[in-house]
């Protein structure tokens, strides 16, 4: 049965890799008596007086999320046939810029950017080597600008919060890695804050009435990544080479008696490479169905063995159980590996 579970998992992790981060003293931070970035500090400020963004930041990979009404039909059946291939088509899987989904692509660890402050242009730096330019001279966006995959922006101050407006996406990027289509006629609004010295927030707001019934929002928490330095994320191998989809899966499914189901129920914890992980498992309708670090969305498990079972979005739990008694351990492999996480609750 393994090697079923392999071919969807080759289009559950992405590709790139990464280089080790370097430790490199950030100058001119607030420390704590130990030397440690003071990172509940007062947020730093221009000689304008304006919040200065200037940094590298991380969020652990934050998607919108949309109920099938809030899309139009044909986004929700395309949707559908995305989870049916495993997200094969997802941009950052096919080596191409992820475009307005760039605060939900993270592998193996958070999403990495460097925000670079002027006053009359601020600009940010992904580490999948794709960029923005947010104009702050007063311009406003073109009514009809040619299509590109990272869009164009404009921003203004409204008191300490940054306002920024996009448009100009073209329509081969994705909203999120589910597979949420947009068009061109896709406009983005940020608001971003700095509360303290190591905090972000940023409310995003996506409005396309071509493709989305109502805007969609999210808000993404970034956290200041203190005495390191952001390097390359590069994809290296598109997903042109992989195989498997959910019907393979669902043809190869074998019952499982239901109190067996009952001893995976839980709550398991730990380390995806170097993130925290949370795996909650759940039986829903006599299905077993996994929540993943808090995320409202309920993945279903097709059993492949008493024990081995894959998730919708192509990765495999293995259960660990004495046969009797609750689980103790869940691994859920990766194309990296697998990874073990002990049970909480």
């Amino acid at each position: 049965m393994r090697h079923i579970v392999f071919a969807g998992l080759l289009v559950a992790c992405a590709v790139p890799a990464y280089a080790q981060w370097l430790t490199h003293p950030t100058p001119g931070l607030p420390r704590t008596a130990d030397g440690k970035p003071n990172l509940s500090a007062p947020a730093p400020r221009t000689a304008d007086g304006h919040p200065d963004f200037s940094g590298v930041w991380t969020t652990p990979g934050v998607n919108v999320r949309a109920a099938a009404s809030d899309l139009k039909p044909w986004v929700a059946d395309a949707r559908h046939r995305h989870a049916e291939d495993f997200y094969r088509g997802r941009p950052m899987f096919r080596c191409l810029p992820s475009g307005p989904a760039t605060y939900s692509q993270s592998t193996g660890g958070g999403v990495w950017k460097r925000i670079v402050q002027t006053r009359g242009l601020i600009v940010i730096l992904n580490d999948d080597l794709t960029f923005r330019q947010v104009h702050m001279d007063g311009r406003a966006l073109e009514t009809n600008p040619h299509p590109s995959w990272m869009g164009y922006s404009v921003g203004r101050w409204e008191g300490d919060t940054l306002v920024v407006d996009s448009n100009g996406f073209n329509d081969k990027t994705w909203l999120n890695d589910r597979g949420i289509q947009h068009t061109e006629a896709l406009r983005v609004t940020e608001r971003i804050s700095r509360a303290d010295l190591g905090h972000l927030r940023i409310e995003v707001t996506f409005t396309d009435p071509q493709a989305l019934v109502k805007p969609i929002s999210m808000t993404v928490r970034a956290t200041l990544g203190p005495d390191t330095e952001l390097l390359e994320r590069v994809c290296e191998h598109s997903s042109e080479e992989w195989v498997g989809t959910a019907a393979n899966v669902r043809d190869a499914a074998v019952n499982v008696p239901p109190d067996v189901l009952a001893r995976y129920v839980g709550v398991y914890t730990g380390f995806w490479v170097t993130s925290p992980r949370k795996v909650d498992v759940r039986l829903v309708d006599g299905t077993l169905v996994v929540r993943i670090n808090d995320d409202d969305e309920e993945l279903p498990l097709t059993p492949l063995s008493n024990r081995l079972f894959q998730s919708t979005e192509g990765l495999a739990y293995d259960f660990e159980s004495d046969g009797r008694s609750a689980a103790t351990h869940v691994v859920e492999d990766h194309v990296s590996g697998g990874y073990r996480y002990a049970r909480q609750r």
